[in-house]
């Protein structure tokens, strides 16, 4: 009698494309983000309206503050309760918080404390959402789905990114900031009906050794040592911190002066910018389609070889179109180191530390990346860009060296769907 293998799913249900459980989370997310793009375009446009240019720098800046320094905690919340419970209850802190400042707004000409306060209690509610709502997606799918699922979060963070400031800038020109603080509290509470229909399923214990609960303090310290004892997880979220440092600062910052420095004026920036856009969301796009890619720890690190030695040359091309294709190339490589770093460490975690795992991750895109801001700006104004775009490049490539010289991160593969043995 012949035996054939029958792919089976982890859990019962559609792959992540086509579960409906899974597309409710996305649409929820997705209504989410770009009620942030809004609310931030909201946030800017009354402080401008309200102080100078650096008051408006201060206000923006105010909520990152309790956003990096609450993070952690965050994330023992995530795992000491259910992450949908925190997301539910952040959310709805959220929405009554925008629609406040909406009608304070509206009823008095908004003050800089009030827009301050605004900014520094978002922030700390964010540092409760974001932990929770990234330990989400091993609750919905099965592990084999987790790197469709990345891609398909990824694409949401992108349409966010578009969609958001176009939305709030429509509602200021219609009724002015309360307007746009009303339509960004409007789509958080569009998210809570999304999410109470989403269902999280149990987790299976790993059968690893965890400490006893205690304080918040020990919750958290413990969830540092798991990372950094664990052969997959450390190294990769060591890798992610590297990558951050040396190219986030040099896209973000060192791409206007670069800019600058060539005369390429605002279309061009637009179109550098489109370049990375385009590939970051086409990593994102692969990684949605085919769900799964084989040697995962080694495309990784080719990836982020990619993006880094594409941002390295970004300024050493002298026409514009070549820096958009080498932009796009750089885009490419992130979205997917970005997408396979991010499953691979879901499907590694042990569900019982997977909202701290989540909140470092998150602390080093938020708390870490912008760090290197200053710097990329002072080392550009002394040498000039191409010496700075290379210097970055070769730092984040090192990300690629620490990632090639783990064996947990060489050999790591996401799962496949678990077949069985039929007659």
């Amino acid at each position: 009698m012949a035996t054939v293998e029958t792919a089976l799913p982890e859990r019962a249900g559609a792959p992540a494309h086509r579960d409906g459980n899974v597309l409710r989370w996305l649409a929820a997310y997705t209504v989410s983000l770009v009620g942030d793009g809004v609310y931030f375009v909201a946030l800017g446009w009354a402080a401008q309206g309200a102080a100078g240019p650096a008051e408006v720098g201060l206000v923006m800046a105010a909520g990152a503050v309790p956003r990096a320094v609450l993070m952690l905690g965050g994330g023992v919340l995530a795992d000491r309760f259910d992450p949908r419970r925190v997301v539910l209850g952040s959310d709805v802190l959220r929405c009554l918080l925008v629609l406040a400042a909406a009608a304070g707004v509206a009823l008095t000409a908004p003050a800089l404390w009030m827009l301050v306060a605004v900014a520094l209690a978002f922030g700390a509610v964010d540092a409760l959402f974001v932990p929770a709502v990234g330990a989400l997606p091993p609750r919905i799918t099965g592990p084999d789905q987790l790197a469709r699922v990345t891609g398909m979060r990824s694409l949401a963070m992108r349409l966010g990114q578009v969609a958001g400031p176009p939305l709030g800038g429509l509602a200021m020109g219609t009724g002015g900031a309360a307007a746009a603080f009303a339509v960004a509290g409007l789509l958080f509470a569009l998210s809570l009906p999304l999410l109470l229909t989403v269902r999280i399923h149990p987790l299976e214990a790993r059968g690893e050794a965890r400490p006893a609960p205690g304080t918040v303090w020990k919750d958290l310290l413990d969830g540092l040592r798991y990372i950094r004892r664990h052969r997959l997880i450390g190294p990769l979220v060591a890798v992610g911190a590297v990558c951050e440092l040396g190219l986030t600062g040099t896209l973000n910052v060192g791409m206007v002066l670069l800019n600058a420095e060539r005369g390429w004026g605002p279309s061009g920036y637009g179109w550098i910018g489109g370049g990375f856009g385009a590939g970051a969301a086409a990593g994102a796009a692969l990684l949605a389609v085919v769900g799964r890619l084989p040697r995962a720890g080694l495309v990784l690190a080719a990836a982020l070889l990619v993006s880094s030695a594409g941002a390295a040359a970004v300024a050493l091309v002298p026409a514009l179109w070549a820096a958009a294709v080498l932009a796009a190339v750089v885009g490419l490589g992130a979205g997917l180191f970005g997408g396979l770093d991010n499953a691979l460490v879901q499907t590694a975690a042990d569900p019982a530390y997977l909202g701290r795992v989540t909140s470092v991750v998150m602390l080093t895109v938020i708390g870490l990346a912008p760090l290197s801001y200053p710097l990329v700006g002072a080392a550009v104004g002394t040498w000039g860009a191409a010496p700075v775009f290379v210097g970055c490049g070769a730092f984040a490539s090192l990300g690629a060296v620490v990632a090639l010289a783990s064996d947990a991160v060489r050999r790591a593969e996401l799962p496949r769907r678990r077949t069985r043995a039929t007659a």
